[in-house]
């Protein structure tokens, strides 16, 4: 599903700190009304310093693995690392030279058909010349058990992030899942 972002709404998010205020705008929000096999913002401007995506939602397989791409690249630019934490284990995994950046692992926050996730994934500087990098947060509450996870991701290209596309490695995103895309301008 395309979200076109030409189109901005302001939010009501504004946090000081240090007398500096930083604004977070949403640029967009998708609601999926029916599976899907992504959820892409396109079209993305260059007016913000930072962006932050918030997903939260659920997929056609249990245990399925969450991915993100930028500018429909495809290519081997991705890496990422990864810690998490069930509450009887713990983890780390990554990936080098990968097709895409993983924001949630099978092992720890793998999705489930059922019960919602929470992502929140920060790229910073995306409209920079320099390689882009974020940071990703992941939780999930099987009704008494659950698990955090933690990841930063590295996308070597020095183009401006104008297009995210999150899916599933596997499967659909179920209707429901809902996307948020805010740009976070700081003054």
């Amino acid at each position: 599903m395309l979200q076109d972002l030409a189109l901005t709404q302001p939010s009501p998010f504004t946090e000081s700190k240090d007398n500096m205020a930083t604004t977070y705008e949403k640029i967009a929000t998708t609601t999926l009304s029916s599976a899907a096999a992504s959820i892409d913002f396109t079209s993305i401007g260059s007016g913000y310093t930072d962006l932050r995506v918030v997903l939260v939602g659920t997929t056609s397989n249990n245990g399925n693995v969450m991915r993100m791409r930028f500018n429909s690249d495809s290519s081997s630019l991705y890496s990422w690392t990864e810690l998490y934490g069930t509450g009887s284990a713990a983890g780390s995994a990554g990936g080098t030279n990968s097709a895409s950046i993983n924001i949630s692992d099978s092992a720890a926050v793998g999705t489930s058909s059922t019960i919602p996730h929470f992502f929140s994934i920060d790229l910073f500087s995306y409209a920079g010349s320099t390689f882009k990098s974020c940071l990703i947060t992941a939780s999930e509450d099987n009704n008494g058990t659950g698990a955090v996870y933690r990841a930063i991701g590295l996308y070597r290209s020095t183009s401006a992030i104008t297009a995210v596309n999150l899916f599933a490695a596997t499967g659909n995103l179920n209707a429901g899942t809902t996307a948020t895309l805010y740009g976070i301008k700081a003054a």
